[in-house]
C-alpha cells in the first residue's frame, strides 16, 4: 500500500513538473541580444558567480558525483525551465540539488 501511494504522489508530482515545462510562464516575451553582440555572448554574460550561488561559502569536505546523459539532460530541462519562468540562480540550484535528492536527477 505504502509503494502505491508513493507511486501516485511521484506520479502527480511528474505531471505537475511536465505541465509547467509545457505551459512556461503566463507572459511570453523575448529579450533581444544586446547589439552587436552575439546569442552565445549573451548566455556567457548570464552565468551566476560563486557569490550568488553560495552566498553564505562553503563549509566542509566537498563532494562529487559522475551523473548519465539522461541525469545531465533532466538537469539541464530544470536550469531551462527556472530561466523560462524568470527565476534567479540559486532557484535552479535548489531545484536541481532537490530533484537530485527525491529521484537522483532520473524521470521517474
Amino acid at each position: 500500500m505504502n509503494t502505491m501511494l508513493r507511486k501516485s504522489v511521484l506520479g502527480i508530482a511528474g505531471l505537475a513538473v511536465a505541465g509547467g515545462l509545457a505551459a512556461g510562464p503566463l507572459n511570453h516575451h523575448e529579450v533581444a541580444p544586446s547589439a552587436g553582440l552575439s546569442e552565445a555572448a549573451v548566455v556567457q554574460a548570464d552565468k551566476p558567480d560563486a557569490g550568488k550561488l553560495i552566498p553564505h561559502g562553503v563549509q566542509g569536505a566537498q563532494s562529487r558525483i559522475d551523473l548519465s546523459d539522461e541525469q545531465v539532460a533532466n538537469a539541464k530541462a530544470i536550469i531551462a525551465a527556472t530561466k523560462k519562468a524568470g527565476l534567479p540562480e540559486r532557484a535552479a540550484v535548489i531545484s536541481i540539488a532537490t530533484s537530485l535528492q527525491e529521484s537522483k536527477l532520473e524521470n521517474l
